[in-house]
């Protein structure tokens, strides 16, 4: 091999693994600001995002494990689910899910102690912490899906459903926020006897609001992190 090919193979080389590295930089910051957009929703007490409703319903009856953990529970609940689903095609990598889980769960907790400082004195304070939340969360799950290396373990649960069901991404999820809003009405009705906590009209906004925000977004900062990820023909490896 040529010292000419040799300097390109490395220059490649070198490009994807930076490539690599900022790409999860992006997730985890993504994750960051997931994890304080549930914060923020929260502290609203208006109710979450349906997919993390019944962890909130749950860290309110028992409040023994923060709110965070036991996000990192229902998680990796999620997680057994995939293997369960796809069984052996399953693959490793997807194990990344769990570390990534826990990130999320502390970085829900350390979004908690943030908002704990926010007085809520009355309903109109409340929407707009709910609001600010879906923004923040919004910008979270943008900057996740754009760092295109690991799926949540929620999103990664329903495409295993739509994968082995083939049904549409779409349908399978919107079935299974619905499915996550009914579970925590039942665990609520349960550990409350009788009584709704946790699901309220800020679960039902989030679950209509997000999607749109989020595409919003991505209008805005899909080519500024496409173009971060450049790597290959900022180091040269075009050439």
């Amino acid at each position: 091999m040529s010292k000419n090919n040799e300097g390109k193979l490395a220059g490649i080389t070198k490009a994807k693994v930076v490539e690599m590295i900022l790409r999860y930089l992006v997730l985890v910051l993504g994750l960051l600001l997931t994890g304080i957009g549930i914060a923020f929703t929260k502290r609203s007490d208006l109710g979450v995002t349906p997919i993390s409703s019944a962890s909130n319903v749950v860290s309110i009856r028992f409040t023994f494990l923060t709110v965070g953990t036991w996000l990192i529970v229902w998680n990796c609940l999620l997680i057994i689910g995939q293997i369960i689903i796809l069984r052996r095609k399953f693959k490793i990598y997807q194990l990344l899910q769990i570390p990534l889980s826990f990130l999320f769960g502390w970085f829900t907790d350390f979004g908690m102690w943030i908002v704990s400082f926010i007085p809520v004195p009355n309903y109109p304070v409340r929407l707009v912490l709910l609001f600010i939340g879906i923004v923040i969360l919004a910008l979270g799950v943008t900057l996740v899906v754009l760092a295109d290396v690991v799926m949540n373990s929620g999103e990664a649960f329903v495409k295993a459903l739509s994968d082995t069901l083939n049904k549409e991404f779409g349908n399978v999820k919107v079935v299974f926020d619905s499915s996550c809003v009914v579970l925590s009405v039942i665990l609520s009705l349960i550990l409350f006897k009788g009584v709704i906590v946790g699901v309220r009209e800020g679960t039902i906004i989030s679950a209509v609001v997000l999607g749109f925000v989020v595409k919003f977004i991505t209008r805005f900062i899909r080519k500024p992190i496409e173009k971060l990820f450049d790597t290959e023909h900022k180091l040269g490896g075009n050439k």
